[in-house]
């Protein structure tokens, strides 16, 4: 039987929308088409949109598709990075990380700067742009460490870009210099940081904050740390880790935050929602929260993209974290809002630690593959979202594309307590 005699006949295709249409909830329709328009979407909206279900879920996906198509088109991006998490020696325990050790433990590794430096070289000679720089908070640390690490890669590697400590690695890295903000990010761009990852932020909710990470800085040093390194120069990330206590109110009223520093700074580079990865979380392994869920549900992995778009109308790139979600589930995230797929990352310890299944490594090539699966273009771009090169077809002369990704081609971690 031919596919023209089992699908819809012509005359039926548009009655067939015209009753999906009438359909949908007035409320979740008007606010969409409101977001169509270019209009703000306000919390109390974006909670309307985050409960949303059935057909008006469906209908939110494609709104949040057809604003990602005005606002970026069908460029899909990914850049090549390499992450290096230099310790895992932490003096805070937060309730989601798996990650951190205390200084005693035997777990605890501590990366020398020469190490670093020979993780970034690796990077760089494998075709990255970038490193990302996180890691935990050792007890007694050099206030200069952070800014020695960016001095000592911008020597040897000056055009490699740093991406690097997060709000609350500045807020601990300038307290144990005795200086202010300010001053500690100036230090910093002159010691060649390039942008800041704007993780920390959890949910910004002192409340939850107070729960799920005690002793995390509060919601006001998060956002004072992003505002003043745009002041001065250095753009920033943007996150948002959901899926364990939360309400929708607690993400639309994020979401609300991170649009209105953009409306006064327009610092912020990209959007990224990290999903709870629970597994090995403490908070839950341990039951020490009550209510904490198994991290987001499908749905709602799906919603808090699409919302994203949809709320985030000053911010023009939404990323979809392969690393929390899987790349098949990211490849679908691309169809509701998304339009970047973040970074090769090469190493990744944090998500891993927690349970991810996933984050060693992702091939160039694999990015393009799932791009391409679904019509659209791939491109490697910079930190800061210059495009570097678009892939119109499967021809690549991409260093990384020939290099057989293999543990032991890396430089192996070796223990240096504090």
């Amino acid at each position: 039987m031919g596919l023209n005699m089992i699908g819809p006949k012509p005359d039926r295709i548009l009655p067939f929308f015209e009753k999906i249409i009438h359909t949908i909830d007035p409320v979740i329709a008007s606010i969409l088409d409101k977001a169509i328009d270019g209009k703000e979407i306000s919390v109390e909206e974006g909670v309307e949109l985050f409960e949303a279900k059935g057909i008006e879920m469906s209908t939110l996906i494609l709104a949040a598709d057809e604003l990602r198509r005005q606002k970026v088109g069908d460029i899909v991006t990914y850049v090549i990075n390499r992450n290096i998490n230099f310790t895992n020696i932490c003096i805070k325990r937060c309730g989601f990380c798996a990650f951190s050790k205390d200084y005693r433990d035997e777990e605890g590794y501590f990366l020398t700067i020469k190490e670093i430096v020979d993780r970034a070289k690796e990077a760089w000679n494998m075709g990255a742009t970038e490193v990302c720089i996180q890691a935990g908070l050792p007890p007694r640390m050099n206030g200069n460490l952070y800014i020695d690490i960016c001095k000592a890669i911008k020597k040897e590697l000056p055009e490699i870009h740093i991406h690097a400590f997060s709000p609350e690695e500045i807020v601990y890295g300038a307290s144990r210099l005795g200086t202010s903000i300010d001053e500690y990010l100036k230090m910093l761009k002159e010691a060649g940081i390039g942008s800041l990852p704007g993780t920390s932020a959890e949910i910004l909710d002192d409340e939850i904050r107070s729960i799920i990470s005690p002793g995390r800085i509060k919601t006001r040093d998060w956002i004072r740390v992003i505002k003043t390194a745009h002041k001065i120069g250095i753009p920033t990330t943007s996150t948002i880790m959901y899926g364990h206590i939360e309400s929708s109110l607690h993400k639309a009223k994020h979401l609300s935050i991170i649009r209105d520093i953009q409306k006064e700074t327009h610092g912020i580079t990209e959007f990224v929602p990290l999903s709870f990865v629970h597994s090995e979380a403490p908070m839950y392994k341990k039951g020490l929260v009550k209510g904490i869920r198994e991290g987001a549900t499908g749905a709602e992995v799906i919603k808090m993209h699409a919302v994203s778009r949809i709320m985030l109308n000053n911010i023009n790139n939404i990323q979809v974290s392969w690393v929390k979600e899987g790349t098949k589930f990211a490849q679908f995230c691309l169809n509701a809002g998304a339009n970047d797929l973040g970074g090769t990352l090469i190493d990744e310890s944090i998500s891993r630690a927690a349970g991810a299944n996933y984050g060693q490594f992702l091939h160039p090539k694999d990015f393009r593959r799932l791009i391409r699966d679904l019509g659209r273009i791939p491109a490697q771009r910079s930190t800061t979202y210059d495009i570097l090169k678009i892939f119109k077809d499967e021809s690549s002369d991409d260093i990384l594309d020939k290099f057989q990704f293999d543990k032991s081609n890396l430089t192996s971690i070796s223990i240096n307590k504090l």
